[in-house]
């Protein structure tokens, strides 16, 4: 209709010219026919005439380019608004494929766990029967790691009858609780810590037969802090660190057993003057979190891990700021039960700012692991944060000039950012990131360094003098004698020429930053100053088997 309209418009502004021709003529036959003289010239008429054709043709045309600036912009936002409606349309079907992934899994855990469950109680019944009739229970060849976990389910028996705790393994754990002993049960685990996994499954049994569970943890953190001397230099005695660990194991232990309807029969374990006492031990140690050096802990802070799984495990969490307790997050930011914790805290709302401290702070691999537990990868994206991560690694492992570098100072730089690059690949590998973000680069570049490395360590050693041989009779010294092996190969060993990697928990990774802040309990925010410096190269200093 409106295009309609349109062209009639036009026909008439055309047509104008004609009404003009046939209006002179009609003029010049009421001039021949005029009695008198006219004042009004045809010139001037037609000069009136053609001025409105060109004010309506310029009107005309103007409302035309109106018309399609507007048409042009309607059809830019029906685009715009197509696009985000298949958008929104994309993510919800990205949510609804996440969420039925997780039920799937969930459904599938949940059938596995019924499935274990029911072969086991049906081989304890087996084993039964057997030893009844005097003969021994059969077992069919398993994977070890089969074995071992149906045997710590075998071992460990719950009777619900009696309220009698069996546990088979180590039946010292349930004597050691009934005891109420706290020492002796720091000095079991520290005698076993090469079966930690196996004890860890059971203690929260054994905690059960304790007349006071919560109080025999509470009393087994004595000592935390006491016994803290350190070295000469300048490291942690390592009993002292054993026993930390041990500590924050039974905490969690504890945990378990709260959480768990099927193991507590006592419903209420923590009483109020059992909240008390937690009280106490957190006031005690809340001073001396506030002199920690983050360098030191480089997010992996015994003593903040201790602080914060004491507020989760005896409930008393509600007495703190959440602001004062994300403040530590960092510092425990590579311990694999960081997300569990902040989960158990409250402090999930508080995770963008933890993790932007983290970017911030250079320690990117944290920030990714955090991202990827409590769903946040749209905020922070993985495979920038990784980039950017080695790109800083890369900066900071070539500080010195390429005519002043050592071999000593080489091999530093060299040894950092392959520490680095083996990080990055193994986080990749763990969040399933390869097709956003190719391993093969960077293990070609990983080959590259660890072959720099071996071809230094054999030119070091051929480039040692060789010592003098000397004689049978032991007075002077025999010419040297090039033709005889010597004690020590020439050639270094495999493991030698290339060490493996060691990853002792999943978070564990270097980081570009020497990093300061203020007392961490009494600040009014939390920064941590970007700067680089050792902080790639004490990275994977420190690995021990006692480690939980």
């Amino acid at each position: 209709m409106e295009l309609e309209d349109t062209l009639s418009v036009a026909t008439l502004i055309d047509s104008t010219t004609t009404k003009i021709q046939q209006l002179q003529k009609a003029f010049a036959d009421l001039e021949s026919h005029r009695a008198i003289t006219l004042n009004l010239k045809w010139k001037e008429l037609e000069e009136h005439f053609h001025g409105l054709e060109k004010s309506l043709k310029r009107r005309f045309h103007e409302l035309e380019d109106q018309e399609k600036e507007y048409e042009s912009k309607t059809i830019e936002a029906r685009e715009l608004l197509e696009k985000r409606e298949a958008a929104v349309l994309a993510k919800e079907q990205a949510s609804l494929a996440r969420l039925q992934e997780k039920r799937d899994a969930a459904i599938f855990a949940i059938a596995n766990a019924r499935e274990k469950q029911r072969k086991v109680s049906s081989e304890d019944a087996a084993v039964v029967t057997d030893e009844g009739q005097g003969g021994a229970p059969s077992m069919e060849e398993k994977p070890p790691d089969a074995m071992a976990a149906e045997s710590n389910l075998k071992d460990i028996k719950v009777s619900s009858e009696s309220g009698e705790v069996e546990v088979k393994s180590y039946p010292q754990l349930v004597t050691l609780c009934e005891e109420m002993d706290s020492k002796g049960l720091h000095t079991f685990i520290s005698d076993n810590r090469k079966n930690l996994a196996a004890i860890k499954e059971e203690i929260p049994l054994a905690l059960k037969a304790a007349a006071n569970p919560a109080h025999l943890v509470l009393d087994s953190l004595e000592g935390f802090y006491h016994l803290e001397v350190p070295n000469l230099d300048g490291k942690k005695d390592s009993s002292l660190l054993g026993l930390r660990r041990t500590c924050i194991m039974l905490m969690e232990c504890l945990s378990v057993l709260l959480t768990s309807p099927d193991l507590v029969a006592v419903p209420d374990v923590i009483s109020e003057d059992i909240k008390k006492q937690a009280k106490s031990i957190v006031e005690e140690w809340k001073p001396k979190l506030d002199v920690l050096d983050i360098d030191a802990s480089n997010g992996n802070s015994l003593e903040a891990h201790a602080f914060l799984q004491l507020l989760a495990t005896f409930g008393i969490a509600s007495d703190f700021n959440e602001e004062e307790l994300s403040r530590l997050i960092p510092m425990v930011s590579r311990r694999r039960q960081t997300a569990d914790l902040c989960r158990s805290l409250g402090l999930s709302a508080k995770m963008p700012g933890v993790i932007e401290v983290l970017v911030n702070s250079g320690r990117q691999i944290d920030a990714v692991n955090l991202a990827f537990a409590f769903e946040l990868t749209e905020q922070f994206s993985p495979v920038p944060l990784l980039k950017s991560y080695l790109k800083e690694a890369r900066k900071a492992s070539s500080p010195v000039k390429t005519g002043n570098t050592s071999p000593t100072a080489q091999n530093e730089v060299n040894e950092r950012e392959l520490s680095a690059l083996k990080a990055v690949i193994k986080c990749i590998e763990e969040h399933k990131l390869e097709e956003q973000y190719p391993v093969d680069p960077l293990q070609k570049r990983v080959v590259q360094l660890e072959k720099a490395k071996a071809d230094k360590k054999r030119a070091t050693e051929a480039a040692k003098p060789q010592p003098k041989r000397p004689r049978a009779n032991s007075v002077g010294y025999g010419p040297r004698v090039t033709n005889v092996a010597t004690d020590k190969p020439f050639y270094p060993r495999v493991a030698d020429r290339y060490p493996q990697y060691v990853y002792d928990r999943p978070y564990v990774y270097t980081g570009p930053a020497d990093n300061h802040c203020p007392p961490l309990m009494g600040s009014a925010t939390y920064t941590l100053s970007p700067s680089h410096g050792n902080y790639f190269g004490n990275g994977y200093q420190y690995q021990t088997p006692y480690l939980h």
